[in-house]
């Protein structure tokens, strides 16, 4: 785990920092165009936004969740959260239930079907990123790793204001991240129940 630091006092120049930019918002555009929207039009027959995607993404990772957790989990309206939520029952890749422990709760979970697309994502994403990663030595990928973390720490050490649960990962965590003390915790992290698939739970 990379922390940011110093470094040398210098001076960077024009150059380097048009150099920078311009290469960050490629890598970040790509990423966001190939690996997210691309495959996610690719997986599903259904138009889903990526904010729709990743909601599902929390779901099914982390089990049951209220409903009204929803909107702090994605910084969102109530109303907005419930839109998300209606778009995904609606297609049948989560469903509501009452809560057994507290009948004014609705709880949250994915159903088979959600997590199956989930897995399809994932799996396919690793299907196309391995031909582009094995053009890079072992040590090029660490050394990039680390080069992306420490810029990253360093961005948001900057710049962040600690508010809110991190996103950043998009689920793709690890037990000691140094991004989610920046903020108030990982929601990945938090998980609340089991996959196991409850009676009357639709596998289509």
């Amino acid at each position: 785990m990379t922390k940011p630091g110093n470094g040398d006092a210098q001076k960077v120049s024009d150059g380097q920092l048009f150099e920078l930019l311009r290469y960050s918002h490629i890598f970040a555009s790509v990423i966001r165009e190939i690996l997210e929207i691309k495959l996610l039009n690719e997986v599903t027959p259904n138009s889903l936004t990526l904010s729709q995607f990743h909601l599902l993404k929390l779901i099914s990772l982390n089990g049951k969740h209220q409903v009204g957790q929803v909107a702090d989990f994605l910084g969102v309206s109530p109303p907005a959260a419930t839109k998300n939520i209606d778009k995904l029952e609606g297609l049948g890749l989560v469903y509501r239930r009452q809560s057994k422990g507290d009948r004014r709760a609705t709880l949250l979970s994915s159903s088979a079907k959600g997590r199956r697309l989930v897995e399809k994502y994932e799996t396919l994403k690793a299907e196309r990123l391995t031909p582009v990663i094995n053009a890079f030595s072992t040590d090029e990928l660490d050394q990039l790793a680390r080069w992306l973390e420490r810029f990253s720490l360093a961005l948001l050490h900057a710049e962040e204001s600690g508010e809110g649960l991190c996103f950043r990962c998009s689920a793709y965590f690890e037990e000691q991240c140094p991004v989610t003390h920046l903020h108030e915790g990982c929601p990945y992290q938090k998980v609340r129940g089991s996959h196991v698939t409850t009676t009357g739970e639709k596998e289509a």
